[in-house]
């Protein structure tokens, strides 16, 4: 064994020194840190009732669902989404395909703002008077799409230019995974671009507890009407959720 001078020892104590404060520095690595699992992404949603389309929602509490149809300018669905968001409101939106092809961010935003998102079908004909297998894959297509950027094929099926399915649309929803066919009681018709005051006026008249209010992205009038329809709810003890959340 060789011989070890004062030299050699006091080299050897700073060098296990220096290791022992890099290893006291070294920072945890991302893998040993915990983390928070993201939440599963929403599911079709399923009323315990038997109805085929749900219209509104109950009409002892205080809350309406404002559902608007995904389509069109998307910076108006960016406008639609910052109002909800400032006015603490959730909102649904039924998506058609072809623009959730144009603009996959949204579906994101959509979600990770609490909002539900749903189908409107893959190009948005009139499903009703679409042959069996073309109405399908209107369905399934748009379904896809959601699945793809998503995780799930939405919460809610809505036919495109239409209140109601058709027996067989409603058939074939079904068979694509939503139980119900989501409609509505309040059709303001804001896509005839009536105007911001008219548009209030409709809404704030027709709405009342309970109510599923079919709106649409895409029309600079609804983007104008919904801070004050939003206001006039809250003054009258009524809260804009998601439909989930009206039938929860």
């Amino acid at each position: 064994m060789g011989h070890v001078t004062h030299t050699d020892r006091r080299t050897v104590l700073r060098a296990a020194t220096a290791l022992v404060a890099a290893t006291a520095c070294t920072p945890t690595r991302p893998a040993d840190r915990p983390t928070t699992p993201a939440p599963p992404p929403p599911s079709p949603h399923r009323v315990p009732a038997r109805q085929t389309h749900l219209t509104h929602g109950p009409r002892g509490t205080g809350r309406v669902a404002l559902t608007f149809h995904g389509n069109g300018d998307p910076r108006t669905a960016e406008a639609i989404l910052d109002t909800a968001d400032e006015h603490g409101a959730h909102i649904t939106v039924l998506a058609v395909g072809t623009w959730l092809d144009a603009n996959p961010r949204l579906a994101r935003r959509v979600l990770d703002a609490g909002h539900d998102l749903g189908n409107h079908t893959q190009h948005h004909l009139d499903i009703n008077a679409l042959p069996e297998a073309e109405a399908r894959a209107e369905i399934t297509a748009c379904a896809r799409r959601l699945k793809r950027l998503t995780g799930s094929i939405g919460t809610w099926f809505r036919p495109s230019r239409a209140a109601r399915a058709s027996p067989l649309v409603a058939r074939l929803a079904r068979e694509a995974g939503y139980p119900q066919v989501l409609s509505y009681d309040v059709d303001p018709l804001d896509f005839t671009d009536p105007g911001p005051a008219v548009l209030t006026r409709t809404l704030t008249a027709d709405i009342r507890p309970g109510s599923i209010v079919s709106l649409h992205f895409g029309y600079p009038d609804t983007v104008a009407a919904l801070p004050a329809v939003l206001d006039d709810l809250h003054r009258r003890g009524l809260t804009a959720v998601t439909t989930t959340e009206l039938f929860t």
